[in-house]
């Protein structure tokens, strides 16, 4: 554990990427094969399952710290994070421990059916040797609340760099649905299974953000264009006969689609579509929140598929008679990719379709609309670009419509995580409904530290009321609030949803009297929802 924990702490306290390649390069290097394979489970999101509540934690924390329980609680509202809290106040180790990462992991999954008086001796029997970096971690893990800053191309790398495999090969291996349970290091990187190889996904190629002005990429006839769809990113996967669908999470959600089991029939030998899946009816798709609604369940009811059915909006070709298409220029992925589409005549599946134009300006003006296709903008990729993995500048580049703006006022406010935790940095907010104020949004990105420091200060200073960790205040701050889309909602009070809210700015030029009202935000609703 004291390895892991030396590890966690390198990677939390850096944010240069070599400084992360190199740390998980080491500890890949000497960490036992367990080790490894726990270490690359939690990096990919696969974390043990809770076994103990919070609720008890918190009172053994308390107890342990010889502390009142409203104590502790005040202590973990002001730390924001339970498992940095329980560590802080509980008292020095007696001891050390020289268990592995995967050894205290394996004790936390074993007191799954123990009663409540096994899991406080094996929990505070733990506290009282692990250091308070190894009890962090080890609280973390408890929880199931392990998040850290790394993405999968860090962790590819650093695999690359520790094993002498290639990043492309460890990359495709660590796709899937595999848990430690189920391989060893060994056979997960260095076997290639059948098995595997049927329902493998290909690593999925990502785009930047443009941020340049177009005209610099060269003529527009260079590029392809296609509107930026508004659903979630996934792989079809036809192989010998067998379907599967992946999401960009790595998540293999192929029962969560049936519209898309024909397709098995079409594609005898080895075919893989990227595409976006989209709710879709007559000919429109339909609003992001109905796919919500169909991933969240898990069982799918028929009124659940004829309220949100979808398609694939097919964008590329990867794989095609079990040929890896990937290195072959877009243009001709694409012109495969139509005679496959033709081919098929599926309702499930279709083409995206390219936007043509004569110049850049002319595209502008055509993004400007795309709220009108129901879409997010458009995606430009250069025609004589391959299939890469990842993020990668230069071929790719997503090119999103400006977002739709708002003044709100801030109503509430609670602490952040991490190295945040000392702020009040999630606020909830609202517009004028009348002579009152309706919440209807919630942010927490889009200022600097230094605001948000600010507005700690304000938050101290002019507490109404108290909800647990949240802090309703005097209802004067102002903020501009940007968001990509604005639906129906039944859920909320205000009776709308946003997308992908965040803070654009502090107004401190405005009154918070000067704020919109909730008749504004209908408008936008019948103008873009």
């Amino acid at each position: 554990m004291k390895h892991f924990a030396d590890l966690f702490e390198a990677l939390d306290q850096t944010t240069k990427t070599t400084a992360k390649v190199g740390a998980l390069a080491g500890y890949f290097a000497r960490a036992t094969t367990e080790d490894r394979l726990w270490t690359m489970a939690l990096l990919s999101h696969k974390r043990p399952r809770r076994t103990v509540t919070t609720t008890l934690l918190r009172t053994w924390a308390a107890e342990e710290a010889n502390l009142p329980l409203w104590l502790f609680e005040e202590s973990y509202h002001i730390v924001g994070d339970l498992a940095e809290a329980i560590a802080l106040v509980l008292p020095k180790p007696e001891g050390q421990s020289t268990k592995s990462l995967s050894e205290w992991i394996n004790i936390i999954r074993s007191l799954k059916d123990e009663t409540d008086e096994v899991k406080r001796e094996t929990i505070t029997k733990a506290w009282s040797v692990l250091n308070h970096q190894e009890r962090f971690v080890f609280n973390k893990l408890i929880t199931g609340g392990f998040r850290i800053g790394v993405s999968q191309k860090l962790m590819t790398r650093a695999l690359a760099q520790a094993t002498g495999l290639d990043e492309n090969i460890i990359a495709q291996r660590l796709m899937g649905n595999w848990t430690p349970d189920e391989t060893t290091f060994e056979r997960l990187l260095f076997e290639e299974k059948p098995e595997d190889k049927l329902s493998r996904p290909y690593p999925f190629y990502l785009a930047y953000a443009l941020d340049l002005d177009p005209t610099s990429l060269g003529p527009v006839a260079d590029w392809q264009v296609e509107r930026k769809w508004d659903g979630i990113r996934g792989q079809v996967i036809i192989r010998e006969s067998h379907l599967f669908v992946w999401s960009r999470g790595e998540e293999l959600v192929t029962d969560r689609f049936p519209e898309f089991e024909m397709l098995a029939e079409s594609f005898p030998k080895g075919v893989v579509i990227d595409g976006e899946i989209l709710p879709w009816k007559e000919g429109n798709p339909l609003p992001f929140q109905l796919l919500q609604t169909r991933i969240g369940r898990k069982k799918l009811s028929k009124k659940a598929l004829e309220t949100a059915p979808v398609i694939l909006m097919a964008y590329d070709l990867l794989e095609y008679d079990g040929d890896d298409y990937r290195s072959h220029p877009l243009e001709t992925r694409r012109e495969k990719l139509v005679a496959v589409v033709n081919e098929v005549n599926c309702d499930a599946l279709k083409l995206s379709p390219l936007v043509k134009t004569e110049d850049w300006l002319a595209l502008n003006e055509e993004r400007k609309k795309s709220r009108a296709h129901h879409c997010e903008g458009f995606m430009l990729k250069r025609k004589d670009s391959i299939y890469k993995q990842g993020r990668k500048k230069g071929d790719w580049w997503k090119w999103k419509i400006d977002p739709l703006t708002i003044d709100a006022v801030m109503l509430y406010a609670q602490q952040g995580h991490g190295r945040r935790a000392n702020l009040f940095t999630d606020y909830t907010f609202a517009v004028w409904d009348g002579d009152n104020l309706v919440p209807f949004a919630k942010a927490y990105s889009g200022l600097t530290d230094g605001e948000f420091k600010e507005i700690t200060r304000f938050v101290r200073q002019h507490t109404l009321d108290r909800y647990g960790p949240v802090r309703a205040v005097k209802p004067q701050l102002v903020f501009e609030l940007a968001f990509e889309g604005i639906q129906r909602s039944t859920r909320h009070k205000s009776g709308v949803a946003l997308r992908f809210p965040r803070m654009l700015r502090w107004r401190k030029d405005k009154k918070a009297s000067e704020a919109n009202s909730l008749v504004d935000l209908k408008g936008m609703l019948d103008l873009y929802g």
